[in-house]
């Protein structure tokens, strides 16, 4: 990271400079710099509090920052920025800003908690190759994903709400209409993110592009681009983690509700009790899949191949599948009267 950052400062500036760097940035409680030697290596930190105290002490505004500099600074290793509980901590005590120093004492990243809620060590596959069908005339000339939803569209959404959560490798399966999307989001750099495209030849069902990607991280999340949701990523995460399993499927609990009594027979056909309209509970895929991104290895190359079959291999296998359902929002936007709802849902629900 170098000194075209708006946090990051050389050594070689005095106060003056320091302070005009500090009132360029907008956000009045992020004001803090990160001074850099000159070869880029992290030395202090500063905000406008260490200058002012600085000039009152008999300062110069025209002193090198050598004098003003904070070397006792707080900042985090690669190690611990993916350490949901390290990040935790330094949200609870008040922090804003906190740079991520790598082994040779470079600033990697800042991490600003005003954008994320945490940093999740995950890579991230969004699926937006579908054609909508059931959304035409809309997506004649639209990919689905999109489609927008308020003032954005959809994968939109969704990206934005997985970078809340300190996610920054993505890749999207993309079809239908795909160029849209590439030329809407490019390589990921205008949002600090890094994204890859898999384009389908022919379609790869709902997890398949996973054979055709390299991820950066152990862990993989897998999610449908069409889904509207505030689902909770951190406790999904964590969940995934405690269960030890290979993969967790995101549920949606769904009601039956029998609007009459229901016999119970034996094996001869005589009741043997009776139950008044009963209520059953059941819970449905929700098109996000939490999974060990080793699972590359069981899925086949160049071949349709669903969620769906990836946890039929793994059941056979006797391998641990769990599910996490889902409290908050869900929405899954297939049909027209879905996409209405959402436009209605969008102004009063917190993503």
């Amino acid at each position: 990271m170098d000194k075209s950052n708006p946090h990051i400062i050389g050594i070689e500036n005095n106060a003056r400079a320091a302070l005009q760097k500090l009132d360029s940035i907008p956000n009045l409680e992020s004001r803090t710099l990160f001074v850099v030697d000159d070869v880029n290596k992290m030395i202090g930190a500063l905000t406008d509090g260490d200058i002012r105290r600085g000039l009152l002490s008999g300062l110069e505004i025209s002193d090198s920052l050598h004098r003003y500099i904070n070397k006792n600074f707080k900042y985090i290793n690669e190690a611990q920025a993916v350490n949901p509980a390290v990040i935790k901590g330094f949200k609870n005590k008040g922090i804003k800003l906190i740079p991520v120093i790598d082994e040779h004492g470079f600033v990697a990243r800042i991490i600003d908690f005003d954008r994320v809620n945490t940093i999740l060590p995950l890579s991230a596959l969004l699926m937006a190759g579908g054609r909508g069908e059931r959304l035409r005339p809309l997506t004649d000339n639209t990919p689905k994903p999109m489609l927008k939803v308020g003032d954005k569209p959809i994968l939109e959404i969704n990206i934005d709400r997985l970078i809340s959560y300190g996610i920054s490798d993505f890749y999207i399966s993309i079809k239908y209409l795909g160029h849209i999307i590439k030329d809407y989001f490019g390589d990921g750099s205008s949002k600090g993110i890094s994204i890859t495209y898999i384009e389908e030849d022919e379609p790869l069902g709902t997890i398949g592009a996973l054979s055709k990607i390299c991820p950066k991280n152990d862990n993989m999340l897998v999610m449908n681009s069409d889904v509207l949701t505030n689902i909770d990523f951190e406790d999904f995460y964590n969940e995934f983690v405690i269960s030890e399993s290979l993969m967790m499927v995101a549920s949606v609990p769904y009601k039956v509700k029998i609007p009459y009594g229901i016999m119970k027979l034996n094996e001869h056909g005589s009741i043997e009790s009776l139950i008044e309209k009963p209520t059953y509970n059941y819970y449905s895929n929700a098109g996000i899949y939490m999974l060990k991104s080793k699972l590359q290895q069981w899925i086949p190359q160049n071949t349709p191949f669903n969620a769906t079959d990836l946890m039929d291999v793994l059941i056979q296998q006797s391998q641990s599948i769990k599910h996490f359902p889902i409290l908050n929002y869900w929405l899954d936007i297939g049909k027209h009267e879905d996409f209405l709802k959402a436009q209605s849902d969008i102004k009063y629900i917190k993503f």
